[in-house]
């Protein structure tokens, strides 16, 4: 997926790190390593793909008092934000269901790492915490940048999916590779989807990577697809969710480096099997009420740092957005939905796999997909059972005006990128009444989503 910054860095018993680094890792997560290079991790080319390069995203805040949390906004305020509690009261909390996360590598300290962040925040522990490594053994942790991302990459996802559904099994599934050159990557990736699908560990997906449309060669995504193809099956139903990207209508090229200048989407999140999840930007106050009504992430600050979003040129448009046509046009958009990734407002995550234990404040749409994979396994244990894909669900809930779908009016995601030392304005899409290609149908509001989403879900089956 895309780069991903991280704002802040507060080392526990030391002294606040701040930095504006920024990493391309294999996932897309939220978070960035602070006072790490800002160079590019994760790449990973895939078989014949060559060039294919999939990163995570992560990005440090500013730091609050030394020694305590950085500043982000804290489970309790994104969990009221997204009107969970009234949720969690009834016990509707993911008792029963699974969340599947995908990351290269892995943290070494992730089991201690959420244990002190459910203790710090008072949270309860998921019911079990399985870590798989169904491609193969995973090599010993390293401080590289690229084992690093990942590790921050994990951590997000981790803490922030049991935020939303503190009561789901959490199944982490760790890949050996991120990158090597022209034979492994993605393969990798669907060798392990597919061993959790065959053997039903979970009902949701989360997955915070990717890599732009335009470095496929032709025709290589369709083995790469396969795993989403099974998820899909009735046999399995199970939910796939992904990050649309943190380079607002751009991202970067296969040397993860630089941009592309014109508009451009990535896969998975584009597939339309998969449901792409957009980025936005929340101001709560600290009760996780809002200040302001949510616009499309855009930070005004260099280099791009927005939501995806866009049209595919590889997808054409599925059946589920026809009635959206006259913004598709004849291609599969993205986002689908859009949650909390704002670098001016981002969440707390703590880690300790450096050595050094310490809180940082994380963003991206890294942040958003774990968010919503969380949402999705309270919707599991509303239905009684995975509720499978979910896009055409969607789509028909936005049009029968839902309460669960909240549309976003406001911001863009416009971005500007600098190339041989020129910027250059890449125009993206404003948000609108309706669907657009920046925030999707809109954000969540889990108090009626859920239960919409699982009845939605029933009637679908009938």
């Amino acid at each position: 997926m895309r780069p991903g910054r991280r704002i802040a860095q507060v080392l526990v018993g030391g002294t606040a790190i701040v930095t504006t680094a920024l990493l391309a890792v294999a996932p897309a997560t939220g978070r960035l390593a602070a006072a790490r290079p800002g160079q590019p991790a994760g790449r990973t080319t895939a078989g014949r793909v060559s060039g294919v390069r999939i990163f995570p995203m992560v990005r440090l805040v500013t730091p609050g008092p030394s020694g305590g949390l950085p500043g982000g906004y804290t489970p309790a305020q994104i969990r009221s934000a997204y009107f969970v509690n009234p949720l969690l009261r009834r016990g509707i909390d993911g008792k029963g269901s699974s969340i599947v996360i995908v990351d290269s590598f892995g943290s070494p300290t992730i089991r201690h790492d959420l244990r002190v962040f459910d203790r710090t925040f008072k949270l309860r522990p998921p019911s079990s915490f399985l870590i798989i490594h169904p491609a193969g053994r995973i090599p010993r942790f390293r401080q590289t940048q690229e084992m690093l991302s990942w590790a921050d990459e994990t951590t997000l996802d981790v803490e922030w999916a049991h935020v939303m559904a503190p009561a789901a099994r959490i199944v982490l599934v760790e890949i050996p590779v991120s990158e090597n050159e022209g034979t492994s990557g993605f393969p990798q990736i669907v060798k392990a989807e597919k061993y959790v699908i065959a053997h039903r560990l979970g009902g949701v997906i989360s997955q915070s990577f990717g890599a732009t449309e335009q470095t496929f060669p032709k025709g290589t995504l369709r083995p790469l697809r396969r795993a989403y193809i099974e998820a899909a099956r009735p046999s399995h139903n199970i939910t796939v969710v992904s990050a649309s990207g943190d380079a607002g209508a751009t991202d970067l090229r296969s040397d993860m480096s630089s941009y592309y200048t014109t508009r451009v989407t990535s896969w998975p999140a584009s597939d339309p099997l998969v449901t792409s999840v957009g980025g936005l930007d929340l101001n709560l106050n600290g009760h996780g009420q809002r200040v302001v009504p949510d616009q499309v992430w855009n930070d005004p600050s260099p280099p791009p740092s927005a939501g995806g979003g866009g049209r595919s040129i590889i997808f054409g448009r599925p059946a589920f957005q026809n009635r959206v046509a006259a913004i598709v046009r004849r291609h599969r958009g993205v986002p689908d939905v859009s949650l909390s990734a704002s670098c001016l407002h981002p969440v707390d995550i703590f880690a300790s796999f450096t050595g050094q234990p310490s809180w940082d404040s994380i963003c991206g749409t890294s942040e958003a997909t774990p968010l919503l994979a969380g949402i999705l396994a309270l919707t599991d244990q509303v239905a009684g059972h995975p509720i499978g894909p979910i896009n055409s669900l969607l789509y028909t809930l936005a049009a029968q005006h839902a309460r669960g779908i909240v549309d976003i009016t406001r911001g863009d995601n416009t971005v500007i990128v600098n190339q041989n030392n020129r910027n250059i304005t890449v125009r993206g899409w404003p948000a609108v009444p309706g669907y657009d290609l920046s925030s999707g149908l809109g954000t969540i509001n889990a108090r009626w989503f859920v239960p919409e989403l699982a009845a939605a879900a029933k009637r679908a089956r009938r």
